[in-house]
């Protein structure tokens, strides 16, 4: 991570940095200490200034990061007048943004473009206007939260990971010198300052020495055949590491690139533009003069087998709570099967641009209720002194040269107050989730709830990317219980997930009950709540509340009533029955009944879902 950082340092157009790690692990500290060491730059005055540090916090909004028209300035001259964001204030700095996967995505987009060009171009509310702004991008995040899209990952020149400290004195130490700084923060500096002036020193040499740095022709070639044996996408891999590796060896004080540069810096390049789950075995060094010669052959594939229990690298599919150890046989006789592997899950998402909503998430697609998100349209009500101001200016403009007549106070654009015109917003937030999960002894044939939890599982793993509050009903024997009321911590649904045993009855009747009475608690609580209802049964209803009528009948006639009764609810039917001759195909009527969208297990895969929307 330090070594990224102090590359870009050296030499800016790296590119950026990613840097990924549990939280806690100082990767906030390390970009804000980054900021010391950077050379000062000559302001718009003969004396020179410390580099900029700029925080772009997730709250920011488009016109506050971009830039916008100066209101006050428009308003006295009459001409369009640029009003500067934060991109330009971290020119020739550092544009930090902690937890950028959290960061709305048409705000990323825009950062990343300015960050490659160097140039940040402005055209709304009838300005047309540019600027400089060249400085180094550092993103932190935390991979659990979700990643970046791949498109966006691959923009960042280097990545890097970063992990918790396991050698018990650095531990000792780290919390040594946390004390010190936190009794006396200017001694701990002041220890420090000699190691700080030589750091700054090697840098601004180390810049002076990037632009002469040579790379030998038959580095290319290495530096291709590493970024095809990775299978990475494109072409910027390649362009970054030839940019990293220069800049490392004006690190080590050399001009002239070695094939140890190109190592250094080629994994920090490759790790997020990787096609594959394990990093490919590096090409030997070539030696100086071997470009013509032929190509080395291929190694012997000897670690392609791993056991099963290795780690295959991906971390977006593990479970937010680690993998729960399978438990042990309930005392009281019920059978407990651990869960499956989690998978990727197909796309949940309910949007409606009706209602106005506050909160925050990743999931659905709604109406601001607040002046965070993305401008889309004006309106003739303005919320919260959220003026449109393009909008409004276009509403005073035929009015102009009358309102001039009757009013010469001097100002270029005269505004009344029925010019006025707000914004509309639009942003993304969490969703509700109530999983309702079949318990019962039909459920553990075959190790069906093995399958089952693992769907769960993948399904709370979306949950805690997309901010998802969650709550679990299980059911057996003769009652339903909601097992973990509503709450963000989808780590104790796993754990609860992975407890959960199996046996008795099925009381589908009673669980609709629970819902019923699940949902009308939380829209209570909050009205313009979306729900969304995943009930996982096989459907065979044979314990029900009433003698007057037959499980399955009562089951019906509730899911109908449920389905009615909460309209703004997305429900989902998730057929836990197994594939067959003999299917009795029950939980299809329960999902017609509610008005559900109805899937198998399989389904819910994102490959499999790939394939039935293809057909």
């Amino acid at each position: 991570m330090k070594l990224a950082l102090l590359l870009h340092a050296v030499c800016p157009q790296i590119g950026g940095v990613l840097i990924r790690g549990q939280k806690g692990t100082a990767k906030s500290t390390a970009v804000r200490a980054l900021a010391e060491l950077l050379p000062p730059v000559q302001g718009a005055t003969a004396s020179a200034m410390p580099a900029p540090f700029v925080d772009l916090p997730l709250g920011a909004t488009e016109d506050r990061v971009i830039g916008s028209l100066d209101l006050e300035a428009a308003l006295q001259t009459g001409r369009p007048t640029l009003q500067k964001g934060l991109l330009a204030r971290a020119h020739r700095g550092i544009l930090y943004v902690d937890e950028i996967n959290l960061l709305d995505d048409y705000l990323i987009d825009g950062v990343l473009d300015v960050a490659a060009s160097g140039i940040n171009l402005i055209e709304r509310e009838g300005l047309s206007a540019w600027h400089e702004a060249a400085f180094v991008l550092v993103g932190t995040m935390n991979p659990e939260e979700g990643d970046l899209r791949p498109q966006l990952l691959d923009r960042f020149g280097l990545a890097v990971d970063v992990e918790a400290e396991q050698d018990l004195e650095t531990r000792k130490l780290l919390l040594r010198r946390r004390e010190a700084f936190d009794l006396h923060p200017a001694g701990l500096r002041a220890q420090f300052e000699p190691q700080t002036t030589a750091l700054r020193q090697r840098i601004q040499a180390a810049r002076e020495r990037s632009e002469q740095v040579r790379l030998p022709a038959h580095l290319l070639d290495f530096i291709a055949e590493i970024c095809n044996r990775h299978q990475v996408a494109g072409h910027r891999a390649d362009l970054t590491i030839q940019t990293a590796a220069r800049a490392h060896a004006a690190w080590q004080g050399r001009l002239e690139v070695e094939a140890a540069d190109v190592m250094t810096v080629a994994p920090m390049a490759l790790r997020h533009r990787m096609r594959t789950s394990e990093p490919a075995e590096m090409p030997p060094p070539p030696q100086e003069g071997a470009a013509d010669e032929a190509p080395p052959e291929e190694p012997e594939p000897q670690n392609q087998t791993q056991p099963d229990d290795a780690d295959d690298g991906t971390e977006a599919e593990e479970p937010p709570a680690g993998n729960v150890p399978p438990p042990p046989l309930d005392p009281s006789g019920d059978d407990v099967q651990p869960a499956g592997d989690p998978f990727p899950v197909r796309r949940w998402q309910q949007n409606d641009l009706r209602n106005l909503r506050k909160g925050s998430g990743r999931r659905n697609r709604t109406r601001s209720a607040t002046r965070q998100g993305r401008y889309i349209k004006s309106t003739f009500r303005m919320r919260d002194n959220d003026l449109a101001l393009d909008a409004t200016l276009r509403a005073a403009a035929p009015f102009q040269r009358a309102r001039r007549e009757r009013n010469p106070n001097g100002l270029a654009v005269q505004v009344e107050r029925s010019d006025q015109r707000g914004r509309v917003r639009e942003k993304r937030v969490g969703s509700f989730l109530l999983f309702a999960v079949d318990a019962s002894g039909s459920m553990g044939a075959r190790k069906r709830m093995t399958e089952t939890k693992s769907a769960i599982l993948s399904l709370l793993l979306d949950a805690y990317q997309k901010r998802d509050r969650v709550a679990l009903i299980s059911f057996r024997g003769r009652n339903s219980e909601l097992v973990l009321p509503p709450t963000n911590s989808v780590d104790l649904a796993a754990r609860l997930l992975g407890t959960l045993p199996v046996g008795g009855r099925t009381p589908l009747a009673s669980a609709l009950v629970e819902i019923d009475t699940t949902l009308t608690r939380a829209l209570r609580r909050e009205p313009t709540l979306l729900p969304l209802v995943v009930l996982l049964t096989d459907g065979r209803a044979n314990a029900g509340l009433a003698d007057r009528y037959r499980p399955h009948e009562e089951a019906l006639l509730l899911a109908g009533h449920l389905g009615q009764r909460f309209s703004q609810a997305r429900f989902v039917v998730v057929d836990t029955e197994p594939p067959g001759l003999l299917r009795l195909g029950l939980a299809v009527k329960i999902a017609e009944a509610l008005g559900a969208e109805y899937f198998q297990t399989a389904d819910l895969k994102a490959e499999q879902l790939i394939a039935i929307t293809r057909t």
